[in-house]
């Protein structure tokens, strides 16, 4: 009888493009100021790609720092899952592109669409991969740029988005880390509240559409908020349930930077102090599902989480859809 079987990450890796918005530059772009837009959201400068950098390029940046981290070779992963909502090209995959700029020759690669949630759905089908045994290493690829849906004269919006990507290698766990647990969620119902309308088969591009901005994010921030807030909370107590585990074993929390208000509250109920939480948003704003994936690569290299630790990500994003996964580390902190 086969033992079971643990999915563990190896290796993480993230990029952020070179340029910088502040706070100070929206300020001349759209009615807004730095203590408006820092009060409410938290955010004080993001990253925007190059005119030149697509989905695709800081994805494999990202892809090529977490197998090196791994020590994988580009011809040894089996699999690469690319979360994003803003790909290259509606087809091919981003998947594509990227398998052949990080020479990933050997490797199946498809795309997932969960928005901010995604990282951690794109985390819970590797899991299951590696489980199952079908592969034994892959690639998971968070990337968005968001910078490009962005109507930057909505100063409801053009506050909050930014640019990047993080990527994880996962591989058959050698000793008890990994991922424990993951918990997903959905409600369709809601999905006017954060879109792309435009572009698609519902509203095709056409004069119309450009004309009447549809090919820009559109969001319901008020009603998000407090969903927001209600799904992040059970995602990730039921997580840690699944786990088996408490508040208190969670060394680190590492939340989606949507709103610090959201992270604020998620903490308060879930009595976590604050040197258990880990926050960026000031530094990139909203990056999708690249947050969590950025998140926790940065919480490693900054010695946030050391091996044995438990650490847990939680998101939600449109679709609605929600999530949340406690990892206990497995890769040794090197000083």
């Amino acid at each position: 009888m086969e033992t079971s079987i643990r999915a563990a990450i190896t290796g993480t890796g993230s990029y952020l493009p070179e340029k910088i918005l502040t706070n100070n530059d929206l300020e001349k772009m759209v009615k807004t100021s730095d203590e408006w837009i820092t009060t409410r959201t938290g955010v004080k400068e993001r990253r925007l790609a190059a005119q030149q950098e697509a989905a695709s390029d800081l994805g494999a940046e990202a892809a090529r720092r977490a197998l090196r981290e791994a020590g994988v070779k580009p011809e040894d992963v089996e699999c690469l899952i690319v979360a994003t909502v803003t790909g290259d090209m509606p087809f091919p995959s981003t998947a594509c592109f990227i398998q052949n700029l990080c020479g990933l020759k050997n490797a199946a690669g498809f795309d997932i669409a969960a928005a901010c949630s995604g990282y951690i759905y794109a985390l819970n089908i590797a899991k299951s991969f590696i489980e199952s045994r079908t592969y034994k290493k892959i690639l998971v690829v968070a990337v968005d740029v968001l910078s490009r849906i962005t109507d930057w004269h909505d100063r409801g919006t053009c506050v909050l988005f930014g640019d990047g990507a993080g990527a994880a290698v996962l591989e058959p766990a050698r000793d008890d880390n990994g991922i424990i647990s993951v918990y997903l969620g959905s409600d369709g119902a809601a999905t006017d509240m954060l879109k792309l309308p435009g572009g698609g088969s519902r509203f095709p591009t056409s004069a119309e559409t450009i004309k009447n901005k549809l090919h820009y994010i559109k969001m319901s921030g008020n009603k998000i908020f407090k969903l927001a807030v209600t799904a992040m909370i059970d995602s990730a107590q039921k997580a840690m349930a699944l786990a088996n585990l408490k508040c208190e074993d969670i060394k680190l929390l590492i939340p989606h930077q949507a709103n610090i208000r959201i992270i604020e509250a998620t903490a308060k109920t879930l009595k976590l102090p604050v040197e258990r939480i880990f926050v960026n948003i000031q530094k990139y704003g909203n990056m999708s599902g690249a947050t969590t994936a950025i998140g926790l690569d940065e919480a490693y290299r900054e010695n946030r989480i050391k091996k044995g630790d438990y650490v847990e990500l939680v998101a939600f994003g449109a679709g609605l859809t929600w999530g949340a996964a406690v990892i206990k580390w497995g890769i040794k902190n090197i000083a």
